[in-house]
């Protein structure tokens, strides 16, 4: 099945409960026969009333959470998810995805079949009922946006590429991931400490300097967690949260440049307009024109 669906043709286990949304379909009716299989995926951005809840799915699914807060029940257990957050569900799975709404998530997603699909995923640790973190998960982020590049390109060999992708996926998760659990180390602990700090305060924030006075830490040593456990630097990872609501300002609440720019923090709609264009590669004033919010290929 092509990746383009209108809106009215999608499936009826797609969310509506969203802000933004780039999806692909491959194949919806796959064969049993087949090793592994991508049926659909793409990634969302959660309005605030997002809930998803099911007793079983068609698919084996596999979600990853790279902006925002909310919370997962696998099997009736229960956790917090917040950027890196990977987990994933099988046909039997009873599950339940909740939103916080002051912090709206964004993940991607991918839904795949196959008799390699249930082996792969348990090998990751991914079907004990239990997310796990993924430190570098930029790096997962990247590989779903590689994903959404093939599946949309319409060849002969997009669904053979994308389940090559998938397979990739998992062998980095198995060989490159954290479990929830107290063993997470000291220094991943502080580096959400910081990020949490970031998500509740950014508007507030205006340079390195003071995130780092909030939170005790030096310059260098914020810097160095980023790059580490974020592969981005800790300005960066700022600006765009600030560029990500500038974009909400601009298209949902119709704010002008000048109030938006006064409202992160800004000293004028110049500088604003520099950094907006630094992060999503247009102007502002393009983005009102087209009235469309840019999603990012990675947070």
């Amino acid at each position: 099945m092509t990746s383009q669906l209108i809106a009215d043709q999608e499936p009826e286990f797609v969310s509506r409960q969203v802000t933004e949304a780039r999806r692909y379909y491959l194949n919806l009716n796959p064969s049993p026969s087949d090793p592994l299989c991508v049926v659909c995926g793409g990634v969302e951005r959660m309005r605030p009333d997002y809930v998803v809840e099911r007793d079983r799915f068609a698919f084996f699914g596999l979600e990853l959470v790279v902006e925002g807060h909310g919370e997962l029940t696998l099997d009736d257990h229960s956790f917090q998810l917040s950027p890196g957050m990977l987990f994933a569900y099988g046909p039997k799975t009873p599950h339940r995805i909740v939103n916080k709404p002051s912090q709206r998530m964004r993940k991607y997603y991918v839904d795949i079949a196959g008799f390699d699909a249930e082996k792969m995923l348990g090998e990751a640790g991914l079907l004990n009922s239990h997310p796990l973190r993924v430190p570098h998960y930029h790096e997962l982020s990247e590989l779903f946006e590689m994903l959404d590049r093939e599946a949309h390109g319409n060849g002969d060999t997009a669904g053979e590429i994308c389940e090559q992708i998938v397979r990739l996926i998992l062998v980095k998760v198995r060989v490159g991931c954290l479990e929830e659990s107290p063993t997470v180390p000291r220094a991943f602990a502080t580096y959400e400490r910081v990020r949490d700090h970031i998500e509740s305060n950014y508007l507030a924030i205006n340079t390195i300097e003071e995130l780092a006075q909030q939170c005790d830490l030096t310059p260098i040593h914020l810097s160095r967690l980023f790059r580490r456990f974020a592969g981005t630097g800790a300005y960066q990872y700022l600006l765009r949260k600030k560029m990500n609501r500038a974009a909400e300002l601009l298209v949902e609440d119709q704010m002008l440049v000048k109030q938006v720019a006064l409202q992160l923090g800004f000293s004028d709609a110049f500088q604003f307009s520099r950094a907006f264009k630094r992060i999503f590669g247009i102007p502002p004033k393009h983005l009102v024109a087209s009235q469309r919010v840019p999603v990012l290929p990675n947070q």
